[in-house]
């Protein structure tokens, strides 16, 4: 039987999402548990794409397969009975049997959150501690530059090979905390990203709030496809897969 699951993890203390050996990894740990369940029996779980080491998800995706069939309510409730308590599962559904939790995605939204107000230990592994104040209408205006089809060669990790580095963003926005003005949310909802995309962009946009760079260099560096051009690769604990969409 095949199912679809959502869930969502604190990456903080994990090394990915993708199984590695001798790594704690989110992968690793739904496996393990879905391997019990599955009458000690190997189970693989198919994510709609991989999250690095120290990224959140609030809405991630998977498939799997198990030989028993099992209630998606009694599947759920015994997977949260034995995982970590930083991993959660949401819901559990009956799935095709020619879904793929990957290559079936229509578009997933990302979102950063960044702290330009006092440091907040608390918040430390949650938000990016910038702790210094921003020009917010400018790193708007970039973000408008970034939306519709484009090579985003210029974002991804430097020696990241593919064959296209072209995606869509279909929307990209920064949003004001309204209980507290020193935090903002920086969110896209693209067709997919690259690896490092969203927090190359958002180094860039930093760079940008700061002054350093105008709003329209985002066209260049874009157009350079170089990833010199753009931002450095900002920290990852900001950082939330919120949506997948199908």
């Amino acid at each position: 039987m095949k199912y679809l699951m959502t869930f969502s993890y604190d990456g903080s203390n994990y090394k990915g999402f993708q199984k590695q050996p001798r790594a704690k990894t989110i992968q690793g740990e739904i496996e393990k548990i879905l391997k019990i369940i599955n009458n000690n029996e190997e189970v693989s779980i198919h994510a709609s794409g991989r999250t690095d080491a120290g990224v959140h998800a609030l809405n991630q995706k998977a498939h799997f397969e198990l030989d028993t069939k099992i209630s998606c309510e009694k599947l759920k409730k015994a997977l949260n009975s034995m995982l970590p308590d930083d991993i959660y599962v949401k819901e559990i559904v009956e799935a095709k049997d020619n879904f793929h939790a990957r290559y079936d995605v229509k578009a997933k939204e990302y979102i950063y959150k960044i702290n330009m107000g006092e440091y907040d230990p608390i918040e430390r592994n949650y938000v990016y501690q910038y702790n210094k104040r921003l020009d917010v209408v400018e790193m708007e205006r970039a973000l408008k530059y970034l939306e519709g089809e484009h090579n985003f060669k210029a974002f991804t990790k430097a020696d990241e090979q593919k064959d296209d580095y072209v995606r869509t963003i279909i929307q990209a926005k920064l949003t004001r905390d309204m209980r507290n003005v020193n935090k903002i949310t920086i969110s896209f909802v693209g067709t997919g990203f690259l690896r490092y995309m969203v927090r190359n962009i958002v180094g860039t946009l930093i760079e940008i709030g700061e002054g350093k760079r105008k709003s329209e260099d985002i066209i260049e560096i874009l157009k350079s496809q170089d990833r010199r051009q753009a931002g450095k690769t900002v920290n990852p604990e900001g950082l939330y897969l919120k949506d997948v969409f199908y």
